[in-house]
């Protein structure tokens, strides 16, 4: 297996001893979409000693435009994601540990997980579940990178606890992207770039080369050839909820969790946000009827057409997706559309 790895050890920042400490690493990726199987592919052939990737959905043809693990085999079979990018990374390099889990992540489960983890990978495609993450980080001192993208435009950050500012602290002075890729679409190359910046980032903390760890919070639009690094050690609040002098972890509460119920006697679930939003229907439906979905609606409400499923959703935010009781399945289309 030396020659495996041979141009990687040439490599001056990581060299025979990096590779060593690269191969008794347990590395979390949450998510195994778009960011989650690059992030895999490129760590396992990396020969990280374990990789756990975790995420709750299956493959379906809209994903192999960017979805890099994944074949027409996959989304024929129905594949779940986590199943389908074991089976792909195991074949890739049999000599790292790939444990795959299929299931939404609770703050009890990512508590659980996160025990014996030295870095977790943002590969998500939603902010509740991010938020999460950033708790479970600070609480258990692991660092973590951030990593969205949406269009042509993407953007990264190295969370180190207690060195660097973490997420919460972050939505105080950024205004993060909020769209999805079913809202605003997604070019490959636009991933690929986000993928470069988690996976360089995390081979950084995974040889333990702390000083070469970017702390600038990095965005760009491949489109537009625009390209920012902002230095965020300002950014840090004392304060914060997450992070700060008298922290109390609070998206690990369930209480704070998006409440999901499933309507009687009908094929509907009911999803609420964990806070009153305020959307613009008439907003939304343009971008959903640029995409191609099929969109009625009124004031009040949007009706959204989904193959064998439809989603209205109420001005607050709260939402009823009919044609299913399976509260995991109505949960990734709520957060697919409302990101």
């Amino acid at each position: 297996m030396d020659e495996r790895y041979s141009r990687q050890v040439l490599f001056p920042g990581i060299g025979k001893d990096g590779q060593a400490k690269i191969r008794k690493k347990h590395v979390l990726i949450i998510g195994a979409g778009a960011l989650g199987s690059g992030n895999a592919e490129i760590l396992t052939r990396a020969g990280v000693g374990k990789i756990t990737i975790v995420d709750r959905d299956y493959v379906e043809a809209s994903n192999l435009q960017r979805q890099q693990l994944y074949t027409e085999a996959d989304v024929a079979e129905k594949l779940p994601k986590a199943a389908a990018a074991e089976k792909r990374l195991t074949a890739i390099n049999s000599d790292v540990e790939i444990k795959a889990i299929i299931g939404d992540v609770t703050p009890e489960f990512l508590e659980e997980l996160i025990a014996d983890v030295d870095v977790m990978i943002d590969a998500t495609d939603n902010f509740e579940t991010r938020m999460m993450m950033n708790d479970a980080a600070q609480k258990y001192n692991v660092p973590w990178i951030y990593g969205a993208c949406v269009g042509s435009f993407g953007m990264s950050f190295s969370i180190i606890p207690g060195k660097t500012p973490c997420l919460n602290c972050l939505l105080r002075t950024i205004p993060l992207q909020g769209m999805t890729c079913d809202t605003g679409g997604i070019i490959a190359p636009t991933v690929q770039m986000v993928i470069s910046h988690q996976t360089v980032e995390a081979l950084k903390m995974l040889v333990e080369d702390w000083e070469a760890v970017r702390t600038s919070f990095v965005s760009f639009d491949l489109w537009r050839n625009q390209y920012s690094s902002m230095k965020m050690s300002k950014a840090k609040f004392a304060g914060c909820a997450s992070c700060g002098e008298e922290r109390t972890y609070p998206y690990l509460d369930r209480d704070n969790m998006t409440k999901t119920t499933v309507l009687c006697g009908r094929d509907t679930v009911q999803i609420r946000p964990a806070a009153v939003m305020e959307v613009s229907l008439e907003q939304l439906a343009t971008q959903l009827r640029t995409l191609g979905y099929e969109v009625k609606g009124n004031p009040y409400l949007l009706s959204v057409e989904m193959g064998s499923e439809r989603m209205v959703i109420f001005q607050e935010g709260r939402a009823l997706v009919h044609g299913t009781k399976d509260v995991t399945h109505a949960k990734t289309i709520y957060q697919r559309i409302m990101g």
